[in-house]
């Protein structure tokens, strides 16, 4: 994709992440080596792996229904419309504790391929 160029979950690259017994759906939206946007989508039940980025600062937002955020140790709830921002190096899991899918945005720059550490070997807890 280049830039004035449309996207859709039609011509996004996709790939399924997360537990195979609920996957979760990933179209990578913008992928550039100075940006990228991902629309996710979780199903009920499912969560990530708690984890920091050493460099990417991303950003979450939810397009339809409720994430939940474990953000530096404090969970946040975010529902259609909110958004919430994550800096580097601080330790977060996302989870839907739903009965129905999520969606939403996560924004990272730079992106976070080859960035990311499990929470137990980040460098803070902020």
């Amino acid at each position: 994709m280049s830039a004035g160029q449309r996207v859709s979950v039609a011509s996004a690259e996709h790939y399924a992440w997360g537990d195979p017994e609920r996957p979760c759906d990933a179209w990578h939206l913008v992928p550039t080596p100075e940006l990228s946007v991902l629309l996710e989508r979780m199903p009920p039940g499912a969560q990530e792996v708690r984890h920091a980025h050493r460099r990417s600062r991303q950003f979450f937002f939810v397009l339809e229904g409720e994430l939940a955020i474990n953000l530096g140790g404090r969970e946040w709830a975010l529902a259609d419309g909110q958004g919430i921002e994550v800096a580097p190096l601080t330790p977060h899991q996302v989870f839907n504790r739903t009965r129905d899918h999520v969606r939403f945005l996560v924004i990272s720059q730079p992106p976070s391929p080859g960035d990311r550490v499990l929470a137990v070997t980040a460098d803070t807890d902020q």
